[in-house]
């Protein structure tokens, strides 16, 4: 079972102002992998994280819609923490949510998407892996 931290969620949260914003990767139409950072990237639920692309016109989003496989890095060297989280994104249209995940992204980011033109991901985490961490939504 998935049970995204307190820790993870604060980390994820700061992880930008701390100069470790969160590298994630996407599929390609070809079964490439597309890697980008996310300043955007947090916790949005126990089990699920996500992420404002503030491009409508990104590739991610055509990606998604082919293959919705991401997968995160998180890591901190100084404090020897990493982790990768392995699951399926989606976008999200629903006012609310839009609204939640604009809301909890850092401001340097909204200041870049100002009128929140942007698209919300949600991605449902199956799997998230690290120094001595290992849990999976089967168990």
């Amino acid at each position: 079972m998935i049970e995204l931290t307190d820790e993870m969620r604060s980390r994820l949260r700061t992880a930008l102002a701390d100069g470790c914003p969160v590298m994630a990767a996407s599929v390609d139409p070809d079964g490439q992998p597309k890697i980008t950072f996310y300043g955007s990237a947090h916790v949005h639920s126990r089990d699920q994280l996500a992420v404002w692309v503030r491009n409508p016109e990104s590739g991610v989003l055509s990606r998604l819609a082919a293959n919705p496989r991401m997968a995160f890095l998180y890591r901190h060297p100084q404090d020897r923490v990493r982790w990768q989280f392995y699951g399926r994104g989606r976008v999200v249209d629903d006012p609310a949510v839009r609204t939640a995940v604009y809301d909890a992204i850092p401001d340097i980011e909204k200041a870049m998407d100002p009128d929140a033109r942007g698209k919300a991901v949600l991605v449902d985490v199956d799997r998230v892996t690290g120094r001595d961490l290992d849990m999976s939504r089967d168990g």
